[in-house]
């Protein structure tokens, strides 16, 4: 039996399946789902895990200048990857996710999440996770099933941990959940800090 939490009306300004997913896990159901329509465009020296702040710090905010419900909280996500100074965005198509998939072979990669609450007051509270992932060395035969599989689609990095690429996962250090798209351990804390959680 799931413990019920009791919390203020929540707006997750995401039209992610995997957030809506996570935040079921901790016993939250948004109150309305919102996705945010910004520029998600890299700035020219931008690092990654300023761009996770930002986009969802923007995000938030952009919702909250469209919502009539002066006591929802806003909640906003954005998940960036990092393969040494390069960042791995959603690929555009198999050839791109294959390059993706060749450059995390065998290595060490940055996931950061950004997540950012907006209180009815406007106060907006925001933090970044990380967690470092290493994939094993992928072969060819490897690769042609992953894109087979067509996880990669709409998948910062290329891959999914929490389908069929947690095969190729050899370690993480750091929040699981961050990899999938949420913190939920930040998440939780910053929800209850801006007092959306009783």
């Amino acid at each position: 039996m799931k413990s019920k939490i009791e919390y203020a009306p929540i707006i997750l300004a995401s039209a992610s399946p995997r957030r809506l997913e996570l935040l079921g896990q901790i016993g939250i159901v948004p109150s309305h789902i919102i996705p945010a329509d910004i520029d998600e465009e890299p700035g020219a020296a931008e690092k990654p895990q300023d761009l996770a702040l930002r986009l969802a710090e923007s995000k938030a905010l952009h919702v909250k200048a469209t919502i009539t419900d002066a006591d929802a909280f806003i909640l906003a996500a954005d998940t960036v990857v990092s393969c040494g100074r390069r960042l791995l965005e959603k690929p555009a198509d198999e050839a791109e996710a294959r390059m993706f998939l060749k450059l995390l072979s065998g290595r060490r990669h940055r996931v950061m999440s950004g997540v950012s609450v907006i209180a009815p007051d406007g106060k907006q509270i925001s933090r970044v996770s990380e967690t470092i992932v290493k994939m094993k060395r992928l072969d060819t035969l490897d690769m042609d099933r992953y894109i087979a599989s067509g996880e990669w689609q709409g998948k910062a990095g290329g891959y999914a941990i929490q389908g069929f690429a947690a095969s190729y996962i050899k370690s993480i250090q750091g929040s699981y959940s961050n990899v999938v798209g949420l913190c939920l351990y930040d998440t939780m804390q910053i929800l209850k800090g801006v007092g959306a959680i009783k």
